[in-house]
């Protein structure tokens, strides 16, 4: 699913106009990721946690040379899915139906 299609989803969900649910899901994606780069961690109950973590420097191999090169330590953002997005993710497409409906 690209960021149109996800759109297009939140249209359909929420009866909102199209420009409304893109400046909607703009905004989110800004705040979460302005968040994480400062340092905070980002959880939405029943989805998961957003956060930066360090990755340590290393060492590597180029593959196509095979010269040893070093990898300077780096921030990466990190998403850890919480335990409803999970056991919604292993249920039937049937049990997915009733969550949905269930939840509203």
């Amino acid at each position: 699913m690209n960021k149109r299609e996800l759109v297009d989803a939140i249209v359909e969900q929420t009866g909102w106009k199209k420009k409304d649910a893109e400046t909607g899901l703009t905004a989110v994606v800004n705040a979460v990721s302005d968040a994480v780069a400062e340092g905070d961690r980002v959880q939405i109950p029943g989805f998961g946690t957003f956060e930066k973590r360090e990755r340590a420097a290393r060492e590597a191999r180029n593959p196509q040379t095979g010269e040893t090169i070093k990898i300077k330590k780096t921030n990466v953002p990190a998403f850890k899915a919480g335990a409803q997005l999970k056991s919604y993710v292993a249920m039937s497409k049937k049990d997915q139906a009733a969550f949905r409906k269930e939840r509203g």
